[in-house]
């Protein structure tokens, strides 16, 4: 590569970014998952449209593992483990138990009613099993749902990645006479699960100790360390034999959830390098795909999706989710939002690159399936939710706290920024009851900042700078937490907080 060659791939893939972000604009107007858009820009940049022509599979499927460590970093940064905790028991039985009926009811569709072979049929099931956070909450941000909803799918979502690309890669090698007795394959996708889920414990726990602990000369070092934690943790766990992308996702939602400083610059930061990912991503496999060869598959992935998303979901559910106490509109939502997204498509590589009979063919009905149903359940889902009167346009939102280590003073300096809804509107300095060694020394209000008196009253939009030692530091962030939540009374009417920890 030359300098002049490297000056044209900057400008051409400056010119792409700068196009996947306006077409951000459009998909949010629209109801539609940007990932729709991205594949768009990627078709239209191919042998179909420009004329750029790329067929390496291989090379898609290692940036696409790349892509998805990202993308899987990023979302277990910005999950908060309180609003899954109560959901993790239902998303780990929907992301097995539940993964294993959608792959054998789609393989029983794809084989009877498409005329796959077994393998095929079976990769097919197990392609398309894997629901996508990403896209479902791309189209529901208009439409908060309740946290027994939200948790499910987010932790579902987190989860499933790890299983289903075994599942992909155990059938991807059915034939060669290397496989293992089907009890031994089970055996082997639990000892991963539990190898990848110990590697993102151990990675997460220690790294999120070590930030604590550490303070390091610039802020914007903070977002880089907990990335390369992620990979780490990603990479440590693939090399030990065990899945990397549940230790990943582990790893990041333990580091997303400590008390690291900088929180809000780590998680863009994040965000940031998970939409590059998601852009990049999306436009090759938009680059890999052969437009002129979807239609003679558009029919077969018509049925799959249509007993994927009618008949295998749902059922997966129903079954699931039978022990846990959800209501019958509340499994009809969660049925309907098992988007498809990168996952599929990415996964749909694996048999390619093995050089599986029919691979082609497999990879083709999955792009047609991933773009067709996701344009139709995407739009839909809001609407849904309202008419199941699902939305949770109420409830106090938590607030947006940052801490920043003052190594020689030994103490933090948080930042509080009081949003709408949340309940410390209208609470008094003094009625905080902040811990000894904790107080507010600094409100900015309308763009004026102003030492507060004990006396001041708090509102929306104010920005606080509170000084805690490090000694009271976790005890005055559940503290504002729990004013923010549950008001002046936080404490005694069930809130969270402990109120001695303000006397």
């Amino acid at each position: 590569m030359t300098v002049d060659s490297l000056n044209q791939l900057l400008l051409f893939s400056a010119l792409v970014l700068l196009v996947s972000v306006a077409a951000v604009r459009l998909s949010s107007r629209t109801g539609l998952p940007s990932l729709l858009a991205y594949l768009a820009i990627g078709i239209a940049i191919g042998q179909d449209g420009i004329g750029f022509s790329f067929s390496d599979a291989e090379l898609t499927q290692v940036l696409g593992y790349a892509a998805l460590v990202v993308i899987l970093a990023e979302g277990g940064l910005s999950t908060r483990w309180s609003d899954i905790r109560p959901a993790v028991p239902a998303a780990a039985v929907l992301s097995t138990f539940g993964v294993g009926v959608s792959v054998a009811v789609t393989a029983l569709a794809a084989h009877y009613l498409v005329g796959l072979e077994w393998q095929a049929a079976l990769l097919m099931g197990a392609v398309v099993s894997s629901t996508d956070a990403a896209a479902v909450f791309s189209v529901l941000r208009r439409v908060p749902l309740p946290k027994r909803l939200s948790g499910v799918l987010e932790a579902e979502s987190g989860f499933n990645d790890a299983p289903v690309v075994l599942l992909v890669v155990t059938f991807s090698e059915l034939g060669d006479g290397t496989q293992s007795p089907w009890y031994l394959l089970l055996g082997e996708i639990a000892l991963q699960l539990a190898i990848g889920l110990l590697a993102g414990l151990v990675v997460g726990k220690l790294g999120e100790l070590g930030l604590r602990r550490v303070a390091l000369p610039a802020s914007g070092l903070y977002p880089i360390a907990v990335l390369a934690l992620c990979v780490l943790a990603y990479a440590g766990g693939a090399l030990a034999y065990g899945s990397g992308f549940l230790a990943v996702y582990v790893a990041a939602l333990i580091l997303g959830n400590g008390k690291l400083p900088h929180r809000p610059a780590v998680r863009g930061f994040a965000d940031g390098m998970a939409w590059i990912a998601q852009i990049g991503l999306f436009v090759l496999l938009g680059l890999l795909v052969t437009p002129h060869e979807l239609l003679k598959d558009f029919w077969p992935a018509m049925v799959i999706g249509l007993a994927l998303s009618l008949l295998a979901r749902p059922l997966s559910v129903l079954l699931c989710l039978q022990p846990f106490p959800l209501r019958a509109r509340d499994k009809a939502l969660l049925s309907w939002a098992g988007l498809r997204g990168a996952v599929p498509i990415v996964l749909a590589t694996i048999p390619m690159v093995a050089d599986v009979e029919g691979s082609q063919r497999i990879f083709n009905i999955v792009f047609v399936l991933v773009v067709v149903f996701t344009a139709v359940q995407g739009p839909t889902l809001p609407w849904l939710a309202r008419t199941l009167r699902l939305g949770d346009p109420s409830g106090a939102e938590d607030l947006d706290i940052e801490s920043a280590p003052l190594e020689r003073l030994r103490g933090h300096l948080l930042s509080v920024s009081i949003p709408d809804a949340s309940q410390m509107h209208g609470v008094e300095v003094t009625e905080l009851r902040l811990p000894p060694g904790a107080a507010v020394t600094l409100v900015v209000r309308d763009g004026a900042s102003f030492v507060p008196l004990p006396t001041t009253v708090l509102r929306h939009g104010d920005e606080l700078l509170v000084v805690a030692t490090d000694e009271v530091r976790d005890a005055a962030e559940r503290r504002l937490l729990a004013v923010g939540r549950g008001g002046k009374l936080a404490g005694w009417l069930g809130t969270g907080g402990s109120t001695a920890a303000g006397r």
